[in-house]
């Protein structure tokens, strides 16, 4: 018979809402049972059998973009002897591309593991991670790190792609909880636009969409005359010629919409070159919008226009991307670093609720994770603040980002870290 685990903490933080002051929550079967004041807890459920003084509960994050099977990325590079700095963003497609030839499966299933434990050790909870081949998603059992799979989608001729997509859509049907599936086209300058139908067909309204949007210059050059460095040196790369198209004089969300890929089941990442008219397009679309900052920076790709994003209403999230254009797979340092890069266009606050509820809902997920309610996953974190300080719930989020030390992270109600020091 299953029984109760009564958490209090000196706060109880969910982001977007006013902190509780004494609070805790009751867990039971990993799923959250109550929530709320402290006193009223425990008429109904006793008292606490796990006491966090001088800590804020918060939910656990939701990283919603991130490649988890690069964490090695780093030691691949430096192993195959291609380990520079890109210059330009094509420069690092090019060096990715490289690497990974030289990387076997059993390899990448490691590099995967590591980066699912590497994710939970900094308090995420759940991903929005892009897989690359069904046969990779094996790395994921037993492990409590929930989110959505998707399964990634490249190609430019559609014989070649058909079985691809067929078998992406079986996998990605077969995911099973604490996770679940999507599909992952991954670019407009990977995928042929007569293909994309086939996508929107195959995902329909069960398979939830994660794509790469306006990253580039490079991106907007290929789509708009068909020049630039992804027609001159990716496309002979890969041996891509043939399918390079007459001047299309299109834009990479215009693109994506003629092939009946925008839809409230989408979500677009990066968005740093995106125009005010395809914004808006995004937006009448219900698309939302995942910002990596770090990963832009890293690139040299420039900076999303947050300020356009908000005016307009998008819907907006967090992630890491990848260690392959990242230093880690931490939204604590994703959320200090854009805190500085939109330049007070995003409060802690609000950087907090992009990381949690945001990435829940970007991911399709915000019925079972990204926030602290009856129902939903027991997933979370404990964080103690500096003893001795005082906190109000006025300026609790910036002393979490400030002075918060991560002290436990809970995933389906178990313990799955802990630092005591």
């Amino acid at each position: 018979m299953s029984t109760f685990t009564h958490y209090s903490a000196s706060w109880l933080y969910n982001p977007g809402q006013p902190p509780i002051a004494g609070a805790g929550l009751v867990v039971r079967d990993g799923l959250i049972v109550a929530a709320g004041p402290l006193a009223e807890l425990v008429q109904d459920y006793g008292p606490p059998t796990s006491d966090y003084p001088g800590c804020v509960i918060l939910p656990g994050f939701v990283n919603a973009h991130t490649h988890l099977e690069l964490t090695h990325f780093p030691a691949w590079r430096l192993r195959g002897g291609l380990d520079y700095h890109p210059h330009r963003f094509v420069d690092w497609i090019i060096q990715m591309i490289k690497v990974r030839r030289g990387v076997n499966q059993a390899e990448t299933i490691t590099s995967l593991k590591a980066g699912i434990a590497a994710s939970l050790r900094a308090g995420t909870t759940s991903v929005g991670d892009i897989v690359t081949a069904p046969e990779l998603l094996a790395a994921y059992d037993d492990t409590p790190l929930g989110g959505r799979l998707y399964l990634e989608l490249i190609g430019q001729d559609a014989a070649q792609f058909a079985p691809r997509l067929d078998k992406s859509v079986v996998a990605a049907h077969g995911v099973a909880a604490p996770r679940s599936g999507g599909l992952s086209p991954h670019a407009p300058y990977t995928l042929h636009d007569r293909l994309l139908p086939a996508i929107a067909a195959a995902a329909g309204s069960s398979l939830p969409l994660s794509l790469h949007l306006a990253e580039s210059r490079a991106e907007l050059d290929l789509l708009f005359d068909s020049s630039g460095p992804l027609a001159e040196e990716l496309y002979p790369l890969v041996g891509w010629e043939t399918y390079l198209t007459p001047p299309r004089r299109t834009t990479p969300a215009r693109f994506f919409d003629a092939g009946g890929l925008l839809t409230p089941q989408t979500l677009a990442v990066h968005g740093v070159q995106l125009t005010p008219a395809d914004a808006t397009l995004l937006q009448e679309r219900g698309v939302t919008i995942c910002l990596c900052p770090r990963s832009n920076e890293r690139l040299a790709v420039g900076t999303a226009p947050v300020h356009l994003f908000k005016k307009l209403g998008l819907a907006l999230c967090l992630g890491t991307d990848s260690l392959a254009s990242n230093d880690s797979l931490s939204l604590w340092d994703e959320i200090r670093f854009a805190l500085d890069c939109y330049k007070g266009e995003l409060s802690p606050d609000e950087l907090l609720l992009l990381a949690t509820k945001g990435g829940a809902a970007g991911i399709g997920l915000s019925h079972e994770v990204g926030s602290l309610e009856t129902g939903k996953r027991a997933d979370f974190q404990v964080l103690e603040l500096t003893p001795g300080r005082v906190f109000s719930a006025a300026n609790l989020a910036e002393a979490l980002l400030q002075h918060g030390k991560l002290r436990g992270i809970v995933a389906a109600g178990k313990l799955i870290c802990c630092s005591p020091d």
